[in-house]
């Protein structure tokens, strides 16, 4: 059976981050293999609306254009949907998820992703109180399983 994966924006911005910072690097470099394995067909990538909006506020062109063509590879693609918001709205309320988190969460949930992945510590830490389906993880853990 092929995972379904929702990336955090974060796994789609990391391979522009300080690569002299060693974990940073090790995430890096998981991305890049989640994001081959799609390629690949290994695994089936989700892009939501949020990551278009977190795309389209980014300052910066190159890394905007990047992400832009990363979203080619995401084989599904989750419209806006106020079910997806009240849920978003009900995690915020159990936890200290930050809005645009709550989203991200609410669509890999209301999708049935099979792994959210994330770099953020701190997401992963509030997230899982929330009891969900989807399992949470960091990318390096998710290569390593």
């Amino acid at each position: 059976m092929i995972d379904l994966l929702y990336l955090d924006y974060n796994c789609f911005q990391r391979g522009f981050d300080d690569p002299t910072q060693t974990r940073i690097k090790m995430e890096a470099i998981a991305c890049q293999e989640i994001f081959t394995q799609g390629e690949r067909n290994k695994v089936t990538l989700i892009w939501s609306f949020m990551h278009q909006d977190e795309t389209l506020l980014c300052p910066f062109p190159q890394r905007k254009y990047a992400v832009l063509n990363m979203a080619n590879i995401c084989q599904v693609k989750i419209p806006p949907k106020i079910e997806i918001v009240e849920l978003a709205k009900s995690f915020q309320q159990q936890t200290k998820l930050s809005s645009k988190d709550a989203i991200h969460v609410a669509a890999a949930e209301h999708i049935k992703a099979d792994f959210f992945l994330t770099c953020d510590d701190n997401l992963i830490k509030q997230a899982i109180k929330l009891n969900l389906q989807t399992v949470i993880i960091n990318p390096i853990d998710y290569i390593r399983r």
